[in-house]
């Protein structure tokens, strides 16, 4: 018999398939050998052995036999370019994008929110020589991030205690907010001010300015960030960079209610 479990959405979870999916996750982020997938996900050697010998046999993963590491295979890029739902965004967006990172001289970028992970699906990279280096596609804990913190405030309260419910919060820099009720206490402050900033709480030497995107319900689907050096952030930084990010971010909601 199948294990199965239910989630609190009413659907019936399969584990074998949940752990599976779970390993694909850990893979996006980079290659690993099965002795440490085992470890990292607290999965039995062998649960782990027998489902990552059937994602390699579907194409989803390949194994290295010289580094003995298993990473992304072809199939799971195949299947993920199925996805189309950040697109019409990114459309809309990206070219407002390059304009704003052109006015202000800095990176920006858009993201949406998966479970507590802040998730890039388009940038426009600073046209200057020393600036902020990602890419589409990376996740950064949502806590770490002023454009995650940005994301959560589209959660109300009781969602957003119950995504974060036991959770510890990873320190990255100093600056970074790792107590749990200042953390949602930021959020919330986030919400009524209608934008989120990050001081180096990610990286030294990095600070960012996020604001939320809503659809024509109201409800937040993505986030628009400007991120730019520490040298180059005057005190007034982040209020003068909130009015042009504040327009870009008008233009696509306007575009989006179309």
């Amino acid at each position: 018999m199948t294990a199965e479990q239910q989630t609190s959405s009413g659907h019936n979870v399969v584990k074998s398939a949940d752990r599976a999916l779970v390993i694909l996750e850990l893979l996006s982020r980079g290659r690993h050998r099965l002795s440490d997938i085992a470890e990292t996900l607290h999965l039995p050697l062998s649960s782990v052995h027998g489902l990552l010998g059937t994602l390699v046999h579907r194409g989803f993963v390949e194994f290295d036999p010289t580094t003995r590491t298993y990473g992304l295979g072809l199939k799971a890029w195949t299947v993920g370019q199925g996805y189309t739902g950040h697109r019409d965004i990114v459309g809309l967006a990206l070219p407002l994008m390059e304009d704003l990172a052109q006015q202000t001289g800095e990176t920006v970028q858009l993201s949406r929110l998966d479970g507590t992970e802040n998730v890039y699906i388009a940038i426009a990279e600073s046209p200057q020589p020393m600036k902020l280096v990602s890419a589409v596609g990376m996740r950064l804990p949502a806590h770490s991030v002023g454009l995650g913190k940005a994301l959560l405030t589209g959660l109300d309260d009781d969602e957003l205690e119950r995504r974060y419910a036991g959770a510890r919060l990873e320190r990255f820099t100093p600056n970074t907010v790792t107590d749990l009720e200042e953390f949602l206490d930021e959020v919330r402050r986030s919400r009524r001010a209608g934008y989120a900033a990050d001081d180096e709480e990610y990286i030294i030497g990095c600070r960012c300015v996020a604001m939320p995107i809503r659809d024509h319900a109201g409800q937040v689907i993505s986030a628009l960030s400007v991120s730019a050096p520490t040298p180059r952030c005057g005190p007034g930084w982040t209020e003068e960079t909130r009015i042009p990010l504040a327009e870009v971010v008008d233009q696509i909601e306007s575009q989006l209610r179309r």
